[in-house]
């Protein structure tokens, strides 16, 4: 076990890629789930809040501490089983998702999560339910985890299996190593129809794992986490096209993911990206043949059969000359080494963001917004034209497969940064207004905590509070995160 308490000593613990700062008392950074647990009981004994951390690449706050101790996952980084056969694996929360990558596929495996960063730990990807690109065909990562073992607040423990406790009505019973049963209440609110990580799971017939998966560490810590893996695929395609309008990019994309999802269609990708032409003219300097007036580009990817390769691109170019994509400058890679660069290209746009705001001193205001499909177009124009009308620089990037878009706001100033602030509200209730979430995949942490209630009621927030007060009586387990402070004291 590891103890630093000079704060000189870690104080690149005490911020995310955010921007967002934080402070405590302490970094403990334990070697095994022996030194996890003491720390735990330790910590529950004295009413001392802990944060838990891991690779700090969120942008909510949710691993940045407020006070306390901050224990970091990253001695707790290991491979516990391998199942070829079976298609799983069993690892430390603190187990880099890039090396679990690299591990399954010398196996000819996959797992499919695919968040934008790649060097965040699988403890955090569970914790904020992340998805990323792929989640237009695979979702979120609850759909590949099969099991976890979490240490609560007070050091029981508990083992959810998928499919073995699933509630009764509104209420789940769950049972600790040492057979105290805990009854959950669950809450009465039905979750908008798009992707969703804003507050806690909650649905009819619901499995126990999966008020968990995205509660962003506030019930427990969880120490042991079984993922289900997939066959490797033998062949993807992926391709940039560049639009010189962007009626003509919303019409390819419709017409994509209708297609998509038709089982008739040779088409079926598995992630469809947006770029506008704000972040295309970010990174114009690293990559200066992004064709001239291109008013955004669209990233897709489809895993296919090589017999079916000339069918899939002829159809493909089909439709972009239907929609009036740029067909002499289509970025095409068929192997693993021409992907790179294109992947490379869609990172290179929230790297080259996290470095402006943290060049500024600045908190980046970006969103995180779902809406329903067919209220996409809308909901783009009104956050585009808020932020023009305030003179804020801005990019837009993200998920359009999903209508999952990201509005990177990149104020030069505390007065600018005070503007986006209120506009990110403003978008935020416009996505609720549409049906849509507050927040899709990187979760609510502290950043949004007190924008829950544009989602939920102050009632809706209370049963979900009663929810934490039952794995968490003290409430010290991340606390700020998803819940103020005044929810969690008024409650």
């Amino acid at each position: 076990m590891i103890t630093k308490s000079n704060k000189s000593e870690f104080e690149t613990y005490l911020t995310d890629a955010a921007n967002f700062k934080g402070n405590c008392n302490k970094l403990i950074i334990p070697e095994n789930e022996d030194e996890l647990l003491s720390i735990v009981k330790d910590a529950y004994q004295n009413n001392i809040t802990l944060t838990i951390s891991g690779a700090r690449t969120g942008l909510n706050g949710g691993c940045v501490p407020n006070n306390g101790i901050l224990i970091s996952t990253e001695k707790l980084n290991k491979i516990i089983s391998f199942n070829e056969t079976e298609k799983t694996i069993i690892v430390q929360p603190g187990f880099m998702l890039s090396d679990l990558q690299n591990f399954v596929e010398e196996k000819n495996l996959f797992y499919p999560p695919d968040p934008t960063e790649n060097n965040c730990t699988i403890g955090g990807t569970v914790a904020n339910n992340s998805s990323g690109a792929r989640s237009f065909k695979y979702g979120s990562t609850r759909n590949f985890i099969k099991s976890l073992k979490i240490i609560l607040s007070n050091g029981e423990k508990i083992f959810l299996k998928r499919n073995q406790i699933i509630s009764d009505q509104n209420s789940l019973i769950i049972k600790t190593q040492t057979n105290k049963l805990l009854d959950i209440k669950l809450p009465r609110y039905k979750q908008p129809n798009v992707k969703n990580t804003a507050g806690y799971f909650n649905k009819s017939g619901m499995d126990a794992i999966d008020l968990f998966i995205g509660s962003e560490g506030t019930l427990g810590i969880i120490y042991e986490i079984e993922l289900q893996l997939i066959e490797l695929p033998k062949n993807i395609l992926s391709m940039i096209i560049f639009f010189e309008n962007e009626q003509d990019i919303f019409s390819f994309v419709s017409e994509m993911k209708s297609l998509s999802l038709n089982s008739e269609s040779i088409i079926d990708f598995r992630e469809i990206e947006f770029i506008d032409d704000n972040a295309l003219n970010l990174i114009k300097t690293d990559y200066p043949n992004i064709p001239t007036n291109s008013k955004g580009a669209i990233w897709i990817e489809q895993e296919y059969n090589k017999k079916d390769e000339d069918d899939l691109i002829f159809e493909i170019q089909e439709l972009i000359e239907k929609h009036n994509g740029n067909e002499e400058n289509i970025w095409f890679a068929f192997d693993n080494n021409e992907r790179e660069k294109l992947i490379a290209f869609r990172h290179q746009i929230p790297l080259s963001v996290n470095e402006i705001i943290s060049r500024r001193n600045l908190v980046k205001v970006g969103t995180d917004t779902a809406v329903p499909d067919n209220k996409l177009v809308d909901f783009y124009n009104f956050a585009c034209q808020i932020i023009k009308k305030n003179e804020i620089e801005y990019v837009v990037y993200g998920h359009i497969g999903d209508s999952h878009l990201h509005f990177n706001m990149l104020p030069k100033n505390n007065a600018e940064l005070l503007a986006a602030k209120k506009i990110y509200k403003l978008i935020c209730e416009k996505s609720v207004e549409l049906g849509g979430t507050i927040s899709a995949e990187h979760g609510i942490g502290k950043l949004k905590a007190e924008l829950l209630p544009i989602m939920y009621t102050l009632n809706e927030i209370k049963q979900m509070v009663e929810i934490k007060k039952i794995f968490d009586p003290k409430l010290i387990l991340n606390r700020g995160n998803i819940f103020t402070e005044e929810s969690l004291v008024n409650e």
